[in-house]
């Protein structure tokens, strides 16, 4: 593995985890522990990081795991199940909102091309939907965001509220059961709060790693989604407290 992308692997585990120790990056990575402090140094030396004895910490304010070409890497063939499952819930004729999120291109790319409307904030989405002459696809505009090549804040958000829409697919940064979705970024955030506003139903589109974990950015309570479509490492318990909730789980393929 070339050193950029170990940093890269490293600096999303910081993020995703809050702290790494050099001992266990070095048996992860099968790397020297001296590897991987020069790792951690160059991590710290672009913002990512905060070294600590014996490994590094997350920046609070850090929304490193946050930038789309970090994220699309992540459980990429968990995503590819989940996205293969979410759409079947696509029919023709449907008006839908895709968000931002890796799954939700995932999703595009998979997406049959029937009459229908999508609505995104999603470059990669939209271009991704240039295949397809069946489908009227409508972006928000706004605020060009580079780390998520997505359109983010007030114009955005007053074009998602402009329309209503039968089903909207999205997926977040932190999901903890108990206490709700999260995010990273405010504006994203407060973007995915207005789709979910504009939507008939609602559909949260998870991978394992997300289940109980939280960040900085609070979005909704995991019980406002009607569906949640996630892969098959959902354990029993998680999967039973989702029941009560009246939350429909989906378990992908």
């Amino acid at each position: 593995m070339l050193a950029v992308d170990r940093q890269r692997e490293i600096g999303v585990k910081v993020v995703r985890e809050g702290s790494v120790r050099v001992d266990n990056l070095a048996e992860l990575f099968s790397v020297a522990r001296e590897t991987i402090r020069r790792d951690l140094a160059k991590l710290e030396e672009e913002g990512r990081v905060k070294r600590s004895h014996g490994g590094a910490v997350r920046i609070a304010s850090s929304d490193y795991a946050s930038t789309f070409s970090e994220r699309r890497i992540i459980n990429i063939e968990e995503k590819r199940a989940i996205a293969s499952e979410a759409i079947r819930f696509v029919e023709e004729g449907d008006s839908i909102i895709l968000d931002a999120s890796t799954t939700t291109w995932q999703m595009a790319k998979l997406l049959p091309d029937i009459p229908m409307t999508v609505l995104t904030n999603s470059i990669k989405v939209i271009v991704e939907l240039v295949r397809c002459k069946n489908i009227h696809v409508i972006g928000t505009g706004g605020e060009f965001s580079g780390s998520y090549l997505a359109f983010v804040g007030s114009r955005a958000e007053q074009a998602i509220l402009g329309y209503h829409v039968n089903k909207v697919f999205m997926s977040c940064s932190g999901c903890d059961l108990e206490y709700s979705l999260s995010d990273t970024n405010e504006l994203q955030a407060e973007l995915k709060r207005k789709m979910i506003q504009s939507a008939d139903s609602s559909y949260l589109l998870v991978d394992h790693s997300k289940i109980g974990t939280r960040n900085l950015i609070n979005i909704a309570k995991v019980d406002v989604f009607d569906y949640m479509v996630i892969d098959k490492k959902l354990s029993k318990k998680d999967s039973e407290l989702l029941n009560k909730k009246n939350v429909e789980v989906v378990v992908s393929g």
